[in-house]
């Protein structure tokens, strides 16, 4: 799937003649590791990485919500994310809501976030479109991914919608630092599940 999206993605830089292509480290380093580029576009084409802070800039939709009663306290523009991810533990009640076209690509429809109120660790909430057998490979990914091999998570296959309802802590993420905007978060988040569907691509094919 992954590979499949990726390939649809150069094509469409490709097609609107953005030569060089500017495109994201995560996906630059996809692009070159794949060889998605042909030998010949290889000689002619450059490949430039762009900045990480674009990626949610537009085309994004953003809910802020009450926890309890999931009731929509406001839509956001995407100035919201250029705030502290503290911002949800001094609004602990609230959890936001975000959905962007650069999820298409990694198979999640959106991405929710908050602090847990007993903890205060930053929570991660998504579904994601990976065959049911994956379940080994997304933990195995999960776990590189994160800080301590011993970092918890919940992963659940659901049946009626053939989804992987995932939730973890962004706190255990490798890079994490609670001085990141919720933007540079989000960021990070897109990176781990880049990188997490890769490799269960990559382990199915083989």
């Amino acid at each position: 799937m992954l590979r499949k999206q990726m390939k649809q993605y150069v094509e469409k830089l490709l097609a609107e003649g953005k030569v060089p292509l500017e495109v994201y480290k995560v996906e630059k380093e996809y692009i070159e590791r794949h060889q998605l580029l042909s030998e010949e576009m290889n000689t002619s084409i450059s490949l430039l990485e762009k900045e990480p802070f674009n990626r949610f800039q537009d085309n994004v939709y953003i809910e802020r919500s009450d926890k309890e009663t999931e009731e929509l306290s406001a839509v956001e523009s995407s100035s919201f994310l250029d705030q502290r991810i503290d911002y949800f533990k001094k609004n602990i009640d609230q959890f936001m809501y975000l959905e962007s076209p650069w999820f298409d690509i990694i198979g999640v429809d959106a991405i929710s976030f908050e602090a847990d109120s007993v903890f205060g660790n930053y929570d991660v909430m998504l579904g994601l479109k990976l065959p049911k057998k994956s379940k080994e490979l997304i933990k195995a990914s999960l776990i590189r991914g994160f800080q301590h091999e011993t970092a918890t998570f919940d992963l659940m296959f659901s049946e009626n919608d053939g989804l992987w309802d995932l939730n973890f802590s962004l706190n255990e993420l490798t890079d994490f630092h609670e001085e990141w905007t919720i933007r540079e978060a989000y960021n990070a988040i897109y990176d781990l599940l880049f990188k997490l569907v890769e490799d269960v691509e990559v382990d199915i094919s083989k």
